[in-house]
């Protein structure tokens, strides 16, 4: 900052006379700023215009209005809730069930054990129970598929994977996101697809085939070799038939130093598809399949192997275990005897759920039959039509008003000097009217208000709409008479419901008919309001961009950065223009300086 000292000869208030100078020299200036405010303004409303289109586009989007359940909803009802309850897609039909029977529920597969002898909290190897084990110690780790090069187990120093006396490596398991491979002996031969080799002294795996694709999760069960003298762990397996493709099947490794309690929550959190808990009073397993059915005729649908489980500690062989087999769901729907694994199953398009058993012979069963019944839901597709022309009017209100905004020409942006002579309220007062009618009879925004109206009158003619519903009015649906408002939308409440009761068919295809690349006569009102607003949206995107967008993308940008470089242009040139004034000034000073020093000189020659 240049430190200035002026009428020091003159005696003039010199900073004062540059500064008022300067306030004329800068009135450009403040005229450029007030300028960019307006254009700043201008972009801000453009862009709060286009987030309203943006959220009414996702109102006609696949998710919004043009989504069927919008104009399917249908309504079902049970005549015994206790018994059968239901629920509907828009998949269903009208019409009735009625179930006469049900002779048993589904229930889930369950094996108590014998009592066990084993204490749940000690480890195995304190309880001596380690007869037959293998040496070494079990351990997991789930990793993720490099993108380049092979997935690796993460081993500690001087640990590798047990590949002796016992063949551990059949104990071993690995899932690629849920997918099971098989372990092979890493001595043997290459794996071929749906094998796997570990290798020993790494832990580094090799898989046959095609490797699994980059970042697939890899869970791995292995074994590394024992490091401290007498460390052992055993296995078991658990099979489960379901209603996969094929069984569940899961490796449960167990080391000796862990307990009953440890190795029921390894098997909880696997995939075997069981749960199993301990009781302490019966001192007692129980193991119950997590999915009802019958999945295996004849048989049981868990299968344990491994003498841990069924004969050592855990009590599950299927000689000493107590096991109630899985059982589907038995009943008669129309006549018809069927089964099902599960109580809740789909029919038609209805969710059924059995709660429990109807014997049709038995007194105690009121009705001897449940009826459950379909039948469409006018009133919630009248509300879903009714909450969009609220939001359709919404729109249009707010686009109608900022078009239609007054415009204060006399408010002007307020320069720094104006902000100082008045008080936050008066700014605030100020600059609402300042901001006002900037949009006012915008084209763009006048014209998507004309085209959405059109988009409503114009008539609907397609493969799947009715001559006496292809057009809105039919429905119930016009326009308020009072132009002014730009176009909203009324229901007539009684001819809509009549509409959606006698031919919902027909509203849904006036609504959603053919599609976005159909000509327009034939495309549904969704289509064309969507296509209306998008192209509204590309025109202010054009005009004033998006928060993201830079200066030179959108029209107004290029005027902002235009108008900047006049700014900085003529600040320069007010820098120049300030500093003639003051080297003006400062000669003035020398000069009267000079003459004051002349005058004194030549009236002490006269004194003398």
């Amino acid at each position: 900052m240049v430190l200035r000292v002026g009428g020091m000869a003159s005696g003039m208030d010199t900073e004062s006379i540059v500064k008022d100078l300067m306030k004329a020299e800068r009135m450009p200036l403040d005229k450029l700023k007030q300028k960019k405010q307006t254009l700043e303004w201008q972009r801000d409303q453009y862009r709060e215009m286009n987030i309203l289109l943006q959220d009414f586009r996702n109102l006609t989007s696949i998710s919004g209005m043009l989504h069927t359940k919008n104009y399917r909803a249908s309504a079902v009802t049970s005549s015994n809730e206790s018994v059968v309850s239901a629920t509907v897609s828009t998949a269903a039909s009208q019409g009735s069930f009625s179930i006469t029977s049900i002779s048993s529920l589904a229930k889930a597969e369950n094996w108590v054990s014998a009592a066990v002898t084993a204490d749940t909290t000690q480890t195995f190897k304190a309880q001596g129970l380690t007869t037959g084990w293998k040496e070494g110690v079990a351990a997991s780790q789930t990793i993720t598929m490099p993108s380049t090069g092979s997935a690796k187990l993460t081993l500690g120093s001087g640990e590798t994977i047990a590949n002796t006396t016992g063949e551990q490596w059949e104990d071993m398991t690995v899932t690629v996101n849920g997918t099971a491979y098989t372990v092979v002996d890493p001595d043997g031969t290459a794996p071929t697809d749906g094998q796997v080799k570990i290798n020993p002294s790494d832990g580094t795996l090799t898989f046959g085939g095609t490797a699994p694709a980059a970042n697939a999760s890899i869970k791995v069960n292995f074994v590394k070799t024992a490091t401290a003298a007498g460390e052992k762990y055993t296995s078991f397996q658990i099979e489960t038939k379901g209603s996969g493709a094929t069984a569940a099947k899961e490796t449960i490794l167990v080391n000796d130093s862990e307990n009953i309690n440890q190795v029921i929550n390894k098997v909880n959190s696997s995939s075997a598809g069981v749960s199993m808990l301990y009781d302490s009073f019966t001192k007692k397993i129980s193991m119950m399949q997590k999915e009802t059915g019958n999945f295996n005729s004849g048989g049981r649908n868990i299968t344990i192997t491994g003498d841990f489980a069924t004969i050592n500690i855990l009590k599950l062989s299927t000689g000493d275990a107590t096991a109630t087999e899985g059982a589907n769901a038995k009943f008669t729907i129309n006549g018809l005897d069927t089964e099902r694994p599960s109580n809740t199953f789909e029919m038609n398009g209805v969710t059924f759920t059995l709660k429990s058993t109807l014997n049709s012979g038995t007194a105690s069963d009121a009705g001897a039959a449940v009826s459950v019944s379909v039948s469409k839901d006018t009133d919630t597709v009248y509300n879903n039509i009714k909450d969009f022309v609220e939001k359709y009017n919404t729109l249009i209100a707010a686009i109608s008003a900022k078009t239609n905004e007054a415009r204060y020409r006399s408010y002007t942006p307020l320069t720094d000097d104006q902000r100082e002579q008045l008080s936050d309220k008066q700014q605030e007062q100020w600059e609402e009217k300042a901001k006002s009618g900037l949009l006012r009879r915008d084209t763009a925004l006048t014209g998507v208000l004309s085209a959405m109206r059109s988009n409503f009158s114009q008539s609907v003619t397609n493969s799947n709409t009715n001559a006496d519903y292809n057009q809105l009015a039919e429905i119930g649906i016009t326009t308020t008479k009072n132009y002014r408002e730009g176009g909203k939308l009324e229901i007539d409440e009684t001819k809509l419901k009549k509409a959606l009761a006698e031919n919902p068919e027909a509203v849904e295809a006036l609504f959603t008919g053919g599609s976005s690349k159909s000509p327009v006569s034939e495309q549904g009102i969704i289509h064309r309001l969507n296509a209306t607003a998008k192209k509204t949206m590309d025109v202010l995107q054009e005009r004033a961009g998006t928060t993201s967008s830079t200066n030179q993308k959108f029209a107004i940008g290029r005027q902002l950065s235009d108008v900047d470089d006049s700014i900085t242009r003529f600040e320069d040139r007010l820098l120049q223009v300030e500093d003639r004034y003051w080297k003006q000034f400062t000669a003035m000073e020398k000069a009267m300086q000079n003459a004051n020093s002349q005058s004194a000189y030549l009236m002490q020659q006269f004194s003398m």
